[in-house]
This record gives structure tokens, sequence and C-alpha cells, in this order.
């Protein structure tokens, strides 16, 4: 069984805040369901929090993990049996928050890479009040920071479009460098590809997270401190204002 993930149908699907589904499986504090909103822990984004309510009661959201099937901890089953239907809904604030920072991790990837000859993001985790990307093999000087804060900024005030598409790994492959990608961070096996774009392809890259509609949504960027993560690795922190 494979859970549908509700909020992978398109960029607009990320904005819906509630949802019907049935379990497919309780264990323990688990709760299983066909179909879910919530997104789990995954591509450096924190899962959602929100609640559950069934038959006997609302159960409260406190981790969403999983790859095929999601599961949810919840902090009291109440009684859920297999076939039970259930209302979701998530946490709106903490899911747009995310929504922001993970685009705005795409926009600074992408305008980092032409700036400064290809570097690579090769790692990121995002929160909602801050988050971080790791970039190779780069040195940032305080002078590179604020040119790349400076043309992030100048684009958000464009306000670019966001949208989602299918594409197979040799479609992408066709338009955009491997390396700018990172598609070989994907797993071989994996051909068919959510592919996340800005603008006229400002970036362009497959992520299965959650992202904003359009750019300007973001806010203002502002980095806040750069740290050194092994030879030729810089680890570069950003919040949203």
């Amino acid at each position: 069984m494979t859970t549908e993930r509700l909020y992978l149908s398109s960029i607009e699907a990320a904005y819906q805040k509630e949802f019907v589904a049935k379990v497919v499986k309780v264990e323990e504090n688990k709760i299983s369901l066909d179909r879910t909103l919530f997104y789990p822990l995954g591509g450096g984004q924190n899962w959602d929090l929100g609640v559950l309510n069934g038959p006997n009661g609302q159960s409260n959201v406190t981790e969403v993990r999983g790859r095929n099937v999601i599961e949810h901890t919840v902090d009291d089953v109440f009684g859920l049996e297999v076939g039970d239907e259930v209302t979701g809904s998530i946490d709106f604030d903490r899911r747009y928050a995310h929504m922001k920072m993970h685009t705005a991790q795409h926009l600074v990837s992408g305008i980092a890479y032409e700036l400064f000859d290809g570097v690579r993001t090769v790692g990121n985790q995002i929160h909602t009040d801050r988050s971080r990307i790791d970039f190779h093999p780069i040195q940032f000087s305080e002078e590179m920071l604020l040119q790349l804060q400076s043309e992030v900024n100048e684009k958000i005030r464009q306000g670019l479009e966001v949208t989602d598409s299918q594409m197979t790994r040799d479609e992408i492959n066709a338009i955009m460098p491997q390396e700018r990608t990172n598609m070989d961070l994907l797993p071989a096996f994996i051909n068919d590809l959510r592919v996340v774009t800005i603008g006229e392809r400002q970036d362009m890259c497959p992520c299965a997270g959650t992202h904003v509609r359009n750019i300007s949504e973001i806010g203002e960027v502002e980095f806040t401190g750069k740290k050194s993560k092994g030879k030729g690795k810089q680890r570069v922190s950003y919040i949203l204002k």
C-alpha cells in the first residue's frame, strides 16, 4: 500500500488545510491513512503538525514519517480502527512557514549557482523560523553573501511564479545540467520526477516539498551566518523577514 500524498497533486494543493481519509493501519500510537495532507519528514523539510478528528475524539499529530506508507504519530488513538473515517487538519501557519522557507532555498541555490561558478547545493534543513543550505565547493566572503542576498531579494520583488510538472530524468537532463539539479543524489531507480520551476527556469529541480505560488510571498531573505563544514563546504543560515 502507498499513501496518497494530497499536497503533491499541484502547487495549489499545498495551501489546502483539511482532508478526509480512511484509517488503513493502527499500531500503538501510529496511524496510517489511505491519503493525507500531512507532509512527512524528508528532503530537508520538517513534518507538519495538526489534528485528526475521528468517531471517538480528536488526536494531536505530533510527528509524521514514512516514504511509501506515511505514519502519523498521535498523542491518543481514541479507539480508532481500520476502516474508520477521519478528518485531518494541518497547522497551516507551520506549513506556510515551511513553504516560504523551502521556496527561498530553491531560489538562493539557483542564484548562487549562477553567481559563483556552478556552486552546488549539497544539503539543506528547513525550519519555520530559520533554515540553512550547505554549498560546495565555495568559501563565501561577506561581500559574496551580501551580493547573493541582494540578488535574491531583487528577484523576489519581481514576483516570479512557481510551477510544478512531471518529467523524466532524460527530459530534465536535456534542459538543465545534472550538477545543478543534483540528479546524482536521487536513487537511480526513480525515473518519473516532480519538477519545481521558478519563473523561466530561474531554478528548476526535482522536489517533493511544499512551495508557495509566487516568490513574492517569501518576503525578504536575510543571511545570518556562515560556517565551514569541511574542505570546500560551507553552511549558510538564513531567516525570512
